[in-house]
């Protein structure tokens, strides 16, 4: 990458100046004994700014090594982070049971909570249900693309996903989870390039959806989808990865944080 904020704002000055001595070649000669210290400061500030920014490396040089290396960290952050925030989840839990031994409220907020975990989607579900899977398709040895095509067509794109979720939910599915990750009523699937970011975690394709219900029914409302189906007409075309099977499955429960950043009271 060329680096063109400050490097750049010097040569603006130094053309500028370089220009207006050019154009008065009458008062060159008087301003010449001036301009040369000005023309040399600012050469000189030019330089000293591109060496700093550069940092001992060329300015073109291709830095993507070190931003994946930026990526795994900021990973392996979050990563560590999600273990401490469970580790304290489960030390308040476990001090909030202590307490409702002897705390007849929080004993009966604790079964109020309890009785509403399943359908909260705080337990994990297993039962008979249909799996969807999306994937990218297979490029080519050579890098070349099919006749008519352009990179975004070969690719898994976040309405996709959300037809399959919006689908699924239609034909009453009873729980359902992304890449082994329960999704909650609260849960938003956004795609960034070709990968999936949902609750903070960066997935890459294929992507798996599963869902507990009627087979039947989920399927239906599959095939009735109009955005499943423009998916299904491209995966014919292009070669992306479609793939629906009706198995017995189990749904994970939600492990992430359940504190609420805001609510309503409905009417």
């Amino acid at each position: 990458m060329e680096y063109t904020s400050g490097a750049a704002s010097w040569r603006k000055v130094l053309r500028r100046v370089v220009a207006a001595l050019i154009r008065r070649p009458r008062q060159r000669r008087l301003g010449w004994p001036v301009g040369v210290p000005l023309i040399a400061a600012a050469a000189g500030l030019l330089f000293t700014t591109t060496a700093t920014t550069a940092g001992g490396t060329t300015l073109r040089e291709d830095r993507r090594p070190q931003l994946n290396q930026l990526i795994q960290d900021r990973h392996a952050e979050v990563a560590a982070s999600e273990q401490r925030a469970a580790e304290l989840r489960a030390t308040v839990e476990a001090r909030t049971s202590a307490l409702a031994g002897s705390d007849e409220t929080i004993q009966r907020q604790q079964e109020r909570a309890a009785a509403s975990q399943e359908p909260a989607g705080f337990t994990a579900l297993t039962g008979l249900g249909v799996t969807v899977e999306l994937d990218d398709a297979p490029r080519r040895s050579d890098g070349s693309l099919p006749a008519g095509a352009t990179n975004d067509d070969l690719v898994v794109h976040q309405g996709d996903v959300q037809a399959v979720v919006n689908a699924l939910w239609a034909g009453g599915a009873e729980a359902m989870s992304i890449m082994d990750v329960r999704v909650l009523t609260t849960s938003a699937v956004r795609c960034v390039g070709n990968t999936l970011l949902l609750h903070g975690r960066v997935y890459s394709p294929p992507f798996k959806i599963v869902a507990i219900g009627d087979p039947a029914t989920l399927q239906q409302a599959l095939a009735e989808s109009e955005g499943v189906r423009l998916f299904k007409d491209l995966a014919n075309i292009y070669k992306l990865g479609y793939k629906e099977t009706v198995s017995t499955v189990t749904v994970p429960a939600f492990d992430g944080s359940a504190a609420l950043r805001w609510a309503t009271v409905p009417e």
